[in-house]
């Protein structure tokens, strides 16, 4: 039986159900009716029974009515993601909701207001697997969903939606239920939404999605937001009883003393609406009920020592958010602070909130700064945290960084221990838009330490010589003597991560890694010395499922794969916070960082992979188009297919059908003609042209040679594979119509920049192609291997234009695991597909399910030299 419905009803939407005789009833809806026959009159009657006894339970229940309908639920307003998408099957577009844990499929607009749908499928079955540029896979154990979206960008847009889906599915929901036993927490504190599964752990709110997404932007100073379902091992007994005995509920009474009607939010409202009420409810403080010490600031640090002593958490609040300092001086030297003071009395619930916000501060905002030395320098310095607001001194010693609240205290307010560290960043900004200091004080350089309980320390430093001392040293103190070598670098980032790499992916090693510029450098587990990974040359760069092995549970991030020349490597992180950093930090590393041709993507014989992507869809389709390259393009398709190569050639396939030659060629010329400091660079361009002037043909063959001697090794390697591709489109000259001197026409301004009118640069061009084989020094084994690869293009083109078979395809015996005759399948592959779209196709015919911790393998075997 199929595990998807051809169409549901939303209980809620029925008004009436009655009998129509002959088994047959009647389910009457607030839009449609739809008649049902059951197998005989019990049946029938049990079904009407039972429909009815449902929807008056759920009239009497509006604010707990199921997802199934988005206009009496307020899963419309509640959806992460809704839309059209072409669906492999149906012939007309299908509207689509992402909604918690949910993908409802709907047969258009109306029924999505309506309620009514096709099916919708649960997420914790089901896998997303991006296919190509428009289309994704939504695979489940019963079904593949094969999904196409109108654009590149919306496809990003619904895969991600859809991998969220699946983490809040595959999430544990006992804390959630906990929390809700509190009936105020069964709402979101600040809109009112049902079943809220977001909270903020130093306020004690429980807040939906939407509303924890503007919480984040407040940051960590002022809200901490962690999911009740996926971050489980914040979740103490004491924060869950922290959270019955404050929770919304109290919470409210202080935060939200004062809301006018007007200026409330519902579940419906924008994402705007929420960040400016939440703006001015916890940053401003402008709707909470004033303690009546505030503004007193000594009154506010005496009540505070009292009330943690006692069980009126209300009161703590109170003072905190008023203006009381959770680390003010006790009197007390056996109970320093308050902390202290509320384990003396046996206060765990005060301990716990006064521990939550202990880097959180009162509506009144500012930076702070802590003065203290590296461990190997004696003079100190003064470091500003954005997290905390306030000035303390600071040491790093016997491997631990300690914070006191000046440099006459003996207890520190705090302490990082080296080895709960696992990454420290050093963002290459100098300096935050919008410092509250005046210039004279403002902050040069900031770090941030990522510690392994999921927290972040922000520090900033008024010189950035003082910076770097205390980067070095923090990073002499927590990275391993193996890993040494990475301290030398000029790193952005430096941390430990988990691998698995070659053909051992069982276990995940440890390894430590320094990002550097556009380098990734790696010591691995089994080596002595570090590795530098080009990441700008990279074959693949891709984050798969968020389902890793060794990753800590929740919803995760996914291993980043980085493809090298001969082998792969998984990256693995075990927590949230300092990977998505890590995943970010490589991605755009491995992209285009300008608009000279050093800063792109590369091959790796150095060739821009925007270059490389053109030109070898022009050679496959291209070489005996009439007017290539003098033939312009769609403007429009030229600039976006520009901006997606720009922006990430790695992920651009190239594909005939999809993409127009004259598209393409017209990008290869736009790119080329607003390259920053020109293929022949600013330097040496001039050169280029005088020596056009040379009449002796080997004098002037040699003075190219040599110009050619001086360019960077990118602009060199791109001139020749450049001038190699003109050099055979030439050769097709009888069908293009474009011999060497038409060419020269084209490409002389477009690599010199220039109107036109210097007639010197398609000389130059003229010249270079002529003479292709003498100024590249190509040998007689490149010529034949350029040669074959022509005739080759060139016979799989003559197959397909005369339809016999689909050019490139060829049938290849394929065994899954071990070669023997009933685990064989035979395959036509096109020339155009991928290991992964093999290793699919063969899992797909054997019925065979990837699982979560599955590694599959595709390898081409030769046998005798034959492949």
């Amino acid at each position: 039986q199929d595990a998807y419905s051809k169409r549901f009803i939303p209980v809620s939407s029925i008004s009436r159900v009655t009998s129509i005789g002959d088994q047959k009833f009647e389910v009457i809806t607030n839009n449609r009716n739809f008649v049902f026959r059951a197998e005989s009159d019990a049946d029938r009657n049990e079904w009407i029974r039972t429909l009815q006894q449902i929807a008056e339970e759920r009239k009497s229940k509006a604010l707990e009515r199921t997802l199934m309908s988005p206009t009496t639920s307020g899963a419309a307003n509640l959806a992460d993601k809704s839309g059209f998408l072409e669906l492999r099957g149906f012939k007309h577009k299908l509207f689509v909701a992402v909604a918690g844990d949910k993908v409802f499929l709907y047969k258009n607009a109306e029924d999505y207001r309506l309620g009514i749908g096709i099916t919708y499928i649960e997420m914790n079955v089901g896998n997303v697997k991006e296919v190509d540029r428009r289309g994704f896979d939504l695979t489940t154990p019963y079904r593949i969903f094969s999904f196409s979206a109108d654009s590149d960008q919306e496809k990003e847009e619904w895969v991600e939606a859809m991998q969220q889906s699946i983490a809040e599915a595959l999430s544990n929901s006992e804390v959630a239920e906990r929390i809700w036993a509190v009936e105020s927490n069964r709402f979101c504190a600040d809109c009112g939404s049902p079943k809220p599964d977001w909270a903020s752990i130093n306020l004690c709110v429980v807040i939906c999605k939407r509303c924890a997404g503007e919480h984040r932007g407040l940051g960590p100073s002022i809200t901490k937001v962690r999911s009740l379902k996926m971050d489980r091992k914040v979740w103490t007994e004491e924060l869950i009883e922290l959270f019955h005995q404050i929770g919304n509920a109290v919470a409210n009474q202080f935060w939200a003393a004062n809301v006018p009607p007007s200026e409330a939010i519902t579940p419906a409202s924008s994402s705007q609406e929420r960040r400016r009420f939440l703006i001015a409810k916890y940053r401003e403080g402008k709707y909470r009920r004033y303690h009546p010490l505030f503004g007193n600031q000594e009154e506010l640090d005496r009540a505070l020592c009292v009330a943690v002593t006692t069980s009126d958490l209300a009161e703590t609040q109170a003072l905190l958010f008023c203006g009381a300092a959770v680390t003010c001086a006790t009197g007390d030297p056996q109970c320093p602070t308050p902390l202290a003071l509320a384990e003396k009395s046996g206060q765990r619930l005060q301990m716990e909130f006064l521990l939550h916000n202990k880097n959180s501060g009162p509506p009144r905002l500012g930076w702070w700064a802590i003065s203290g030395w590296p461990e190997r320098a004696g003079l100190p310095s003064t470091i500003l945290c954005h997290a905390e607001f306030s000035r303390r001194w600071c040491t790093l010693q016997d491997g631990v960084l300690s914070y006191y609240e000046n440099d006459r205290n003996a207890v520190p307010n705090g302490e990082i221990r080296v080895e709960e560290i696992v990454c420290l960043l050093h963002p290459n900004a100098c300096g935050r838009p919008g410092s509250p200091f005046s210039p004279s004080r403002r902050i040069e350089s900031t770090f941030e330490i990522y510690i392994e309980s999921e927290r972040l320390y922000l520090f900033g430093l008024e010189s950035p010589d003082s910076a770097r001392e205390w980067i070095k040293s923090i990073a002499k103190s927590f990275v391993h003597p193996r890993a040494e070598e990475l301290l030398a670098l000029d790193f952005e980032r430096i941390g430990r991560l988990h691998y698995k790499g070659g053909l051992n992916l069982e276990r995940a090693k440890e390894g430590w890694f320094a990002l550097a510029g556009s380098t990734l450098h790696v010591c691995f587990e089994d080596s002595e010395r570090q590795e530098p990974l080009q990441l700008r040359k990279l074959q693949e760069l891709c984050a798969g499922p968020g389902h890793a092995v060794g990753f800590g549970g929740g919803s995760w991030p996914p291993p980043t794969e980085a493809g090298l020349a001969g082998r792969t490597l998984y990256i693995q992180g075990e927590r949230k916070l300092d990977f998505l950093g890590w995943v970010h930090a490589i991605q755009k590393a491995a992209g285009s960082a300008g608009d000279t041709l050093s800063e792109q993507q590369l091959t790796e014989l150095d060739v821009p992979l925007l270059v490389d992507r053109c030109i070898d869809y022009i050679t496959q389709c291209g070489l005996t188009s009439e007017g290539i390259y003098r033939k312009s393009g769609q403007n429009s398709k030229t600039t976006s297919l520009l901006e997606m190569l720009r922006r990430d050639a790695r992920s651009v396939r190239l594909k005939e059908g999809e993409h127009q030659v004259d598209d393409v060629a017209n990008t290869l010329k736009r790119f080329f003609r607003d390259l920053g400091d020109g293929l022949f660079t600013g330097r040496w361009g001039q050169d280029w042209l005088r020596a056009t002037a040379l009449e002796d043909e080997e004098a002037k063959i040699s003075e190219y040679r040599r110009l050619l001697g001086t360019l960077p090794t990118v602009n060199r390697a791109t001139l020749k594979a450049l001038i190699n591709h003109l050099f055979r489109v030439q050769r097709f000259s009888g069908e293009n119509q474009m011999n060497t001197h038409n060419l020269a026409i084209v490409f002389g301004p477009t690599l010199f920049q220039t109107d036109g009118k210097d007639y010197k640069a398609g000389r130059v061009v003229e010249d270079l192609i002529s003479h292709y084989v003498k100024i590249f020094n190509v040998n007689d084994q490149e010529m034949k291997k350029q040669q074959d690869e022509i005739m080759a293009i060139m016979k799989m083109r003559e197959a397909a234009s005369s339809g016999t078979q689909q050019a490139g395809d060829f049938i290849c015996t394929v065994y899954l695991e071990e070669k023997k005759t009933e685990a064989e399948q035979h395959v036509k592959i096109p020339a155009t597909m991928t290991a992964e779209e093999l290793t699919f196709e063969i899992l797909d015919r054997r019925k065979i399910v990837m699982k979560e911790k599955d590694y599959w393998s595709c390898f081409e075997v030769n046998e005798r030299e034959e492949a």
